[in-house]
């Protein structure tokens, strides 16, 4: 009997204690995870990001009064004020285009907000589309050779930023002229300059925030807009860029061709540089030579 009362005294000592091990794991754990949560809540904040009362594209007027426009305007601000590394990469790729870009569009005479167009079409990269559409200003086959940029296996002047510029600004002066305002122009340039007259006659409407649109040209011109509240003022949006980084524009000379070059690789190297150099310069040039007709030449970028 006395055997029976100690083991009985001991198994509940065993179990006293275990019981207090694990309240007191318990216990810590429970602390840990309070520390965590606390300092991730601490650290952490999502807020609306600022969206002016007045904002204009191309110096139309946005009717945020509508409400589901402004429900579509702070959709895109959203996403990419919250899509941090992208947004980042395009204030860095800027530096790079935005200066040739502001300058073309000046020239010819389109407002300075079309830059933000090239960001909405390709991010401001040598992009290509499941559709086929190239270049920085996403130009498919047929509409680039209808507004005089070459087209070929040797040569994709939809590559070319300088002339692919140029050519969206004349479709865009175009559109401007059928449509009669800058917004829906914009508008066509994603939805074609057909599709927007049409859409434009049977709703029986004249402006780009009134028409009932497949969704991807209804979210269309808002991203460029929200680019454009970005780009202009990253430091509202939680961006903080420095001057050094912004990519630069390469420092090149211009070589100008009047003759086939029946090798790049060689070429490059009688201008001082490589194969790789001339084609990242010249991302047009699809091919490792480049035939030069009578009376044509071309204008190719080595490092200065």
């Amino acid at each position: 009997m006395k055997i029976k009362i100690g083991a009985t005294i001991g198994l509940a000592v065993i179990l006293g204690i275990a019981l207090m091990s694990s309240y007191s794991t318990s216990s810590e754990v429970s602390k840990v995870n309070e520390v965590k949560e606390s300092s991730f809540n601490d650290n952490y904040r999502i807020a609306m990001p600022p969206i002016p009362d007045t904002v204009r594209f191309c110096g139309e007027l946005v009717p945020q009064l509508d409400t589901e426009v402004k429900e579509r305007l702070e959709r895109e601000v959203l996403s990419n004020t919250y899509w941090q590394s992208n947004t980042v990469l395009m204030l860095k790729r800027s530096g790079k285009y935005f200066p040739l870009i502001e300058r073309i569009l000046k020239e010819e005479g389109l407002p300075e907000d079309f830059k933000y167009l090239a960001v909405a079409e390709s991010g401001l990269i040598q992009a290509v589309s499941s559709a086929g559409a190239k270049g920085i200003w996403q130009f498919m086959n047929s509409t680039a050779q209808s507004y005089g940029l070459t087209v070929n296996s040797e040569v994709d002047e939809r590559y070319h930023v300088e002339k692919s510029t140029r050519a969206a600004c004349a479709y865009l002066k175009k559109a401007k002229e059928d449509l009669g305002t800058w917004t829906l122009a914009a508008a066509a340039y994603n939805r074609g300059l057909a599709g927007i007259k049409r859409d434009v006659r049977n709703q029986q409407v004249t402006s780009y925030y009134d028409l009932y649109l497949n969704t991807e040209t209804s979210r269309y011109v808002f991203r460029i807009i929200a680019f454009k509240l970005l780009m202009s003022s990253p430091e509202k949006y939680g961006f903080v860029m420095k001057t050094k980084d912004y990519y630069k524009p390469e420092s090149v000379i211009l070589i100008q061709v009047d003759t086939t070059i029946t090798d790049l690789a060689d070429f490059a190297i009688k201008n001082g540089t490589n194969y790789k150099t001339v084609k990242v310069l010249n991302p047009w040039l699809r091919d490792d030579h480049l035939t030069v007709r009578a009376g044509s030449e071309y204008l190719i970028k080595v490092p200065r």
